[in-house]
């Protein structure tokens, strides 16, 4: 194939259109296209008098000489895996969120039955559960924000842009386009599929694993791990599940299984994290900011990514946000509280949203465990939950309330948008005092990169903790094995492995691999 770039529009165009003007540009002749791709989309906004969008085209001609003259290209092709595993005992699968569901995907598309073990129940009944608390204020403790098929990921924007330039990225987009989500997360550059969209994706994979031999077992919680000469040889759930290989996809909230694990004698290290709270602005607001007011593109919500290195020596930078979304109520335990943002694949709520956060150091709260992180997330979430009220109502405060170190009182054009409730309050009172000076002079100096984003009315939502693990479940490099028990493979974000749905998709695909190679 031959790759034509920098195809620029400044104006509305449809995709056809757009191929035109490529091969326009290029000197190409309709009639001498055999297929054609998009292979990248983005929009070019750092000039606001002057946005447009950029084009990266694939295509293949009919006549492969004329194709000399162009950039070349491979067409994407999976690595070819080399099936070694003889075993007929199934490898076992602790966890159906993306790393799980994509190491179950590659194990049955390779000929091996995998076992799925989640906690949590299938997509559909969990959607109800969720719902339920929102409304209802009935929390589940295995079904929830947290907990069930899909993982965190489900009830998130679903994005999945990432800096890692692993060889298996491809093979994950198309996985989710083949499974329903929409076809332009292959050429955007920041995609995303959105949770109405994920929702459905969950399910068409469960069901085609299912299908090709797999088992998805829920309401199936690990209680303990059999280990006989440093080898795993079962994991017991409401029964004994005799295997030679698990992969541990449990999630940056799995605590009783951190326990577990660490009670075994697995190596565990403490590692740094990030904690902070939900910033809330006008999407229109923001939309402004990025893209100004003079442009007549048809352009998506807008987003944004900002971070800034304080006087402390701290970070203060935004992450996963969520344009036209709303802030979820996202705790896995009773009694406490705990922050994320979700958005559908449309962005058209009235605010967006992002997590704002301050990096922590394993020096910040190392104390005698590697599970110190955790308890140092667990006591902020118990504070939240106090700061608010007692009833999962959320504490949340105005910036300019917040940078004057003042409770909230009455608000302004930013309505919260977190559900169950909210109770106005000074957040200052609960975050550590590290994280909170940072927040503010992240805030003031975040604005000058992004006007508006320090805006007084803005809501800010304690509290955000689940960025990501806490903790790391040591692993070979080479084999990807736990460093001392054979057999086990540490795999996703619980693990310390990846950081969202994409890298944890990943991750999922390796660990799998590492299955099928291994005799």
């Amino acid at each position: 194939m031959i790759r034509i770039r920098d195809i620029k529009t400044r104006e509305n165009l449809s995709e056809t259109e757009v191929l035109q003007k490529a091969l326009a540009k290029n000197k190409i002749k309709p009639e001498e296209v055999e297929k054609w791709y998009i292979y990248k989309k983005s929009i070019d906004a750092r000039k606001k008098e002057d946005i447009y969008y950029n084009y990266t085209i694939d295509i293949e001609l009919k006549d492969k000489k004329k194709e000399k003259k162009y950039e070349q290209v491979e067409k994407y092709k999976f690595p070819e895996i080399k099936v070694i595993r003889k075993n007929q005992v199934s490898p076992v699968i602790i966890g159906a969120g993306p790393a799980g569901l994509f190491a179950g995907l590659i194990l049955v598309e390779n000929g091996i039955k995998p076992i799925i073990l989640e906690r949590g129940k299938r997509i559909e009944e969990r959607i109800k559960d969720v719902e339920d608390f929102i409304q209802n204020r009935k929390f589940n403790i295995t079904s929830n924000i947290q907990f069930g098929e899909g993982g965190a990921g489900t009830f998130s924007d679903g994005k999945l842009n990432t800096g890692n330039t692993s060889i298996f990225s491809r093979k994950v987009l198309e996985e989710f386009v083949k499974f329903g989500a929409p076809k332009e997360i292959l050429y955007t550059a920041k995609p995303h599929i959105g949770t109405d969209n994920l929702r459905n994706v969950v399910k068409n994979i469960r069901e085609y694993i299912i299908k090709n031999g797999g088992q998805v077992l829920f309401n199936e919680k690990v209680t303990d791990f059999e280990i006989e000469n440093g080898k795993i040889t079962a994991v017991i759930c409401s029964k004994r599940i005799e295997t030679d290989s698990v992969i541990l996809a449990i999630g940056h909230s799995a605590r009783d299984t951190f326990k577990k694990l660490y009670e075994l004698g697995i190596e565990i290290q403490p590692k740094n994290f990030a904690v902070g709270v939900r910033i809330e602005h006008l999407q229109k607001d923001i939309n402004r900011a990025q893209y100004g007011d003079k442009t007549k593109l048809n352009l998506p919500t807008a987003d944004y990514k900002l971070v800034y290195h304080a006087k402390n020596g701290r970070t203060c930078y935004t992450f996963c946000m969520c344009p036209g979304g709303q802030v979820m109520a996202s705790n896995s335990e009773e009694n406490s509280i705990v922050t994320n943002g979700m958005s559908n694949f449309a962005r058209d709520g009235e605010n967006a949203n992002s997590a704002l956060l301050v990096n922590v150091t394993v020096d910040d709260y190392y104390n005698s465990t590697p599970l110190d992180g955790m308890y140092f997330q667990e006591d902020l979430e118990r504070k939240a939950f106090e700061l608010g009220g007692s009833n999962y109502n959320a504490p949340i405060q105005k910036v300019e309330d917040f940078l004057e170190n003042r409770k909230t009182t009455k608000l302004g054009k930013v309505k919260p948008t977190y559900m169950p409730g909210v109770t106005m309050s000074n957040l200052n009172e609960i975050l550590p005092e590290f994280i909170s000076e940072t927040l503010k002079e992240g805030i003031v100096e975040l604005d000058k990169k992004m006007h508006g984003f320090a805006d007084k009315d803005a809501i800010l939502t304690g509290v955000e903790t689940r960025s990501s693990s806490p903790v790391q479940i040591t692993r070979d490099k080479e084999n990807l094995n736990s460093i001392n028990i054979q057999g086990l493979y540490p795999c996703g974000e619980g693990a310390g492995y990846a950081g969202g749905i994409m890298t944890a998709a990943i991750d999922g695909i390796k660990c799998a691999i590492k299955i099928l190679e291994n005799k």
